[in-house]
């Protein structure tokens, strides 16, 4: 079962700190790639990992064992304890200073079992468990990391942290999570050594677009006011994502789970927002660019990696024709970005001045089940959770959502789906998807008692 609304805890925190690199390292200025320093991951990104109990690590603290492990780690991820500059035509650059990374301790009154069988964002309390210490996340000048551990009164523990997103995407985050593991067990230098050489992602001079990139026109419109959101969590497992297959024809079913979920999320989605059905929705499709290139970006590349390519089609047209239309939109998008596709988008960056993706009418969807985030061992195994804290986050708030490995309650693997929308759009989103997964005739009105919704607050 998920943690129940109502579930409240006291954090106890003491005075942030900083974590500067356990070594003398250099004092330099690194630039930052083309791909990012775009104006869409000019925000931080809240990432969770819940650990459990291990009676083989009775009485190791992992507040002290976390703190050593981060300054040993940050003599190879020196960039990390450095500060964001900007310069001209708005490029960013790390100073090294090596001042260090943000760290908060912490207790909670509370033990994990409480959280429920199913951890899955909106976590209660999330505020408290990653606390934005003032100034702290600043987008210049600032820690490009804050990071809190959390103990549990149950002996278990939680990590959390903000990652200034200009510095990294997900497989970046974890090689750097991971290389704080390995120090935490004992290892002297990471498995993989991290490389920077962010100007293979610079670009060319001259600089020249030769792809579309409709994922950076610019829209007239509104965007969806935010001030009445819901939040929930729906959990995809091997039932529901052959239930969808089913709704397409048979030379589509080969499709990747993310293509199809994708296509439902994105007609699910316009469904319940009920736009004018003329109007022009956009999904975006966050693809991974880092195996496009010959060769490949080289191993313990830990910048940010991907783009932002778009299916755009009327309202009209995701709501009224077959799933399998939308279904062929996403799939011929992630088809088109090749190397050429990469180096076109980091033209496009310094030609246009750094410009955000397109949010009006925009929904974007970044898959992290292969990232890797329940893998990151600190001594204490697996995470029992790891992953993204929230749905909805970025520099344009409830624009985006994550998919994120998960076991249903029947020790099912599947996908769990956060997302955030209006109040009354969340419940008319849950009648449709309800009638996707299920036959019509046997379809409930009842929101609260849908199989797949596991959290919602």
């Amino acid at each position: 079962m998920a943690p129940p609304p109502s579930l409240v805890f006291n954090v106890h925190r003491r005075q942030p700190e900083l974590i500067s690199p356990a070594k003398p390292t250099p004092h330099e200025v690194k630039l930052l790639s083309d791909i990012d320093d775009q104006e869409g991951l000019r925000f931080h990104i809240p990432v969770i990992q819940f650990y459990r109990k291990d009676e083989s690590m009775k009485g190791k603290d992992p507040v002290k064992i976390i703190r050593e492990a981060i300054a040993e780690t940050l003599v190879f991820y020196y960039p990390f304890a450095g500060r964001l500059r900007e310069g001209p035509h708005r490029k960013l650059m790390v100073e090294c200073t090596g001042e260090g990374v943000s760290f908060v301790e912490a207790d909670a009154d509370v033990s994990l079992e409480q959280f429920g069988d199913c951890l899955q964002p909106p976590f209660p309390c999330l505020e408290e468990l990653l606390f934005d210490v003032p100034a702290a996340s600043h987008f210049l000048n600032s820690p490009l990391l804050l990071i809190q551990v959390t103990r549990l009164k149950c002996g278990g523990f939680i990590f959390a942290l903000l990652l200034n997103h200009t510095m990294s995407d997900a497989p970046g985050l974890v090689q750097f999570m991971s290389a704080v593991g390995e120090m935490a067990r004992g290892a002297k230098a990471p498995s993989v050594l991290p490389v920077w050489e962010r100007q293979v992602l610079n670009a060319r001079d001259p600089p020249r677009a030769t792809c579309v990139h409709r994922e950076y026109e610019e829209v007239a419109g509104t965007i969806t006011p935010f001030d009445d959101m819901a939040h929930r969590s729906f959990f995809f497992g091997p039932t529901e994502i052959t239930a969808l297959r089913r709704l397409v024809p048979h030379r589509l079913r080969n499709c990747s789970t993310f293509e199809i979920l994708t296509a439902c999320l994105w007609k699910c989605r316009t469904i319940a927002l009920g736009p004018d059905p003329a109007e022009e929705m956009r999904m975006i499709c966050i693809v991974n660019g880092r195996s496009k290139f010959n060769p490949p970006l080289p191993e313990g590349y830990y910048g940010n990696g991907f783009v932002f390519p778009v299916a755009v089609a009327t309202a009209g047209e995701i709501s009224y024709k077959p799933l399998s239309y939308a279904l062929e939109l996403i799939r011929n998008v992630k088809d088109s970005v090749n190397e050429e596709y990469m180096r076109s988008v980091a033209d496009l960056m310094v030609m246009k001045g750094r410009p955000h993706f397109t949010v009006v009418r925009s929904y974007l969807v970044s898959d992290v089940t292969k990232a890797g985030f329940g893998e990151v061992d600190f001594g204490w195994g697996k995470a029992a959770y790891g992953g993204p804290a929230k749905g909805g986050v970025g520099a344009i708030p409830g624009v985006a959502s994550f998919y994120i490995p998960s076991k249903n309650k029947k020790g099912e693997n599947g996908i769990v789906l956060p997302i955030c929308l209006p109040a009354q759009a969340m419940d008319r989103f849950v009648k449709v998807l309800n009638s996707m997964l299920q036959d019509r005739k046997n379809t409930s009105t009842d929101t609260t008692t849908s199989p797949f919704i596991i959290s919602a607050l």
